[in-house]
């Protein structure tokens, strides 16, 4: 959760099935609704000054969702089974894997150690920083050998970049993902040291509507969050 000028806001991560029964909640618990349908998804005005930024997990595509009303839509096109390659990589591992229906179809996961920064100066902080640069390269390397060969033989429609962003463009730029660097690319995932249950649940919300939520402004002589 962020807090910025006495509001909070704070992301959540829906399945197209679950959404319709989130946006009655958030009416319920805000007020009348007023919607806008923008270019990159829907913002939801509640009554009470909250505000719902709803994010589709992919482009439309020329595939749009079906139904009669923008919340439906937006739904419907979440569920649409699209193919996923995921590269998360951090310092200290990695998941790459093939991702639909917000399951992990095919993956592997491995942990590989690169060294951190250190404070040390003179030839000793040299020799340090050359090992280290020695141990990302090789990190960037295997992931991306991993990434070729999971991904091989896979309809890839998209690929999903996350945990340490310079290593992941990294990883893309290899010469083995040549084919897959240059597919659309969605919203880059903040994870945390990649494993089998980060992996998990990154492939969850890579196949769900992305929620921006922004709580209603504390009135005067209302607290704020703390």
């Amino acid at each position: 959760m962020t807090v910025n000028g006495g509001t909070a806001s704070r992301v959540a991560f829906v399945s197209g099935a679950r959404l319709p029964g989130w946006v009655e909640r958030f009416t319920a618990s805000h007020g009348e609704v007023r919607q806008e349908e923008l270019d990159g998804g829907l913002r939801l005005r509640a009554a009470d000054g909250a505000v719902a930024l709803l994010q589709p997990p992919w482009p439309v595509d020329g595939r749009p969702g079906r139904g009669g009303d923008a919340v439906s839509r937006l739904a419907s096109l979440a569920g649409q089974p699209r193919s996923i390659g995921a590269v998360l990589v951090r310092r200290g591992g990695y998941s790459v894997a093939v991702v639909s229906g917000g399951a992990v179809l095919a993956s592997k996961t491995g942990t590989r150690h690169v060294q951190s920064r250190t404070a040390a100066g003179g030839w000793s902080q040299q020799r340090f920083a050359r090992r280290r640069a020695n141990q990302a390269d090789a990190l960037v390397e295997a992931v991306a050998e991993h990434a070729g060969r999971i991904f091989a033989g896979q309809r890839i429609e998209y690929v999903a970049p996350g945990g340490d962003r310079t290593l992941a463009e990294l990883v893309l730029a290899e010469p083995v993902l040549k084919a897959y660097a240059a597919l659309a690319r969605l919203p880059f995932l903040d994870v945390p040291d990649p494993r089998a249950t980060v992996l998990k649940k990154a492939a969850a919300e890579l196949c769900s509507v992305r929620i921006l939520v922004t709580d209603p402004p504390a009135g005067p002589g209302t607290p704020g969050p703390d």
